[in-house]
């Protein structure tokens, strides 16, 4: 008797679900800009505020409060979509057979990370741009486009990991091919303009030498030259980082003879190490980055530089919303003192 072979069919829909969606994210993609464009704007609600406000405590009427949601329920229905769309990826991911060997799959995470860039953008210069003709966006709106910031970086963090998970790509910064942090908004206040990037999780420096330190977040911060022609220039870029560092505590010293009593368990001493967060600056110190000597680039495999700390946020880890504000509150005083973008 001839042997049967057992043959398992999957259907047109399983099997083209990748390839689909990668189609209508190209599509999104090249659309998504346009629909940004028709963003509401709330210049009028910025006159709203500034007119209403007064002789109300700033106090907002939930008649105030309805008009401003029905205002910002455009950009709320992006974010939405979005979210869905992040849904839809990982739905595909767990239940698609295929997924593991298709080479167009892989492209799925870098494709949606570049949809969102325009959106991001919109949230974070319109809840944080400083313009001189404008009263300040109110505080409602302003907390409503950030949370829609924060809410979409978080999700899309989940999506990276879930996918490296899968070996699709990997989260090693030194992998040119990887996909170790993603961007999350620019903005400009005055002279600076800031681009936010964030770390799918706790990336070590890039240094010839251990730090202990890690990365979490990223800004690009560059200022505007005055008097260069035409147009908007800026200085070479600074950059500057959330990050974390496992700090151990001392021990207890109870004889009063630098040792410790001999009860204190594993589990009490490593209740010792402490992960502190803290944002500063990274400095790099070798090769002189205004040398016009190649050949020290050529002959430095990999570049010394040095954390310049900033300001220490405890053991809470920030969301990157407080984050960008905390940086902006050290930079913006540095303006004030003059002392902004001094090299040390």
């Amino acid at each position: 008797m001839a042997n049967t072979e057992h043959v398992e069919f999957t259907s047109p829909c399983e099997e083209n679900e990748a390839s689909q969606s990668l189609t209508e994210l190209e599509t999104n993609t090249q659309t998504f800009e346009e629909r940004n464009a028709m963003a509401p704007s709330f210049d009028d609600e910025r006159c709203f505020l500034a007119e209403g406000a007064e002789g109300t405590g700033n106090t907002l009427s939930c008649q105030d409060t309805r008009m401003m949601d029905e205002k910002i329920s455009p950009t709320e229905r992006q974010l939405e979509y979005l979210m869905n769309k992040a849904d839809e990826f990982q739905t595909q991911l767990l239940w698609s057979r295929d997924c593991l060997q298709n080479y167009r799959f892989a492209h799925v995470v870098p494709m949606f990370l570049q949809t969102c860039q325009p959106y991001f953008t919109y949230l974070e210069s319109t809840a944080r741009n400083a313009n001189p003709l404008h009263p300040p966006l109110s505080a409602y709106i302003r907390a409503q486009l950030l949370q829609f910031s924060q809410q979409l970086c978080s999700r899309l963090e989940q999506l990276v990991l879930l996918y490296a998970s899968f070996s699709l790509f990997s989260l090693e910064e030194s992998d040119p091919l990887s996909i170790s942090h993603f961007y999350i908004g620019q903005c400009q206040i005055g002279s600076m303009k800031l681009s936010i990037f964030r770390y799918c999780c706790p990336t070590p420096f890039l240094a010839s030498a251990s730090t202990g330190l890690y990365k979490r977040m990223r800004w690009n911060v560059e200022r505007e030259i005055e008097g260069e022609g035409e147009g908007q220039t800026y200085d070479s870029a600074e950059f500057y980082f959330l990050c974390c560092e496992d700090v151990i505590e001392a021990a207890d010293d109870k004889d009063g003879d630098g040792s410790c009593e001999e009860e204190n368990t594993k589990t009490e001493r490593e209740s010792r190490v402490e992960r502190i967060w803290s944002i500063g600056q990274w400095v790099q110190t070798y090769p002189d980055p205004e040398t016009e000597d190649i050949n020290d680039w050529v002959l430095c495999s990999v570049p010394c530089g040095q954390y310049k700390q900033l300001l220490c946020l405890g053991s809470e880890e920030p969301s990157s919303c407080i984050a960008t504000d905390c940086l902006l509150g050290v930079l913006l005083s540095q303006e004030t003192d003059g002392t902004f973008g001094t090299k040390t």
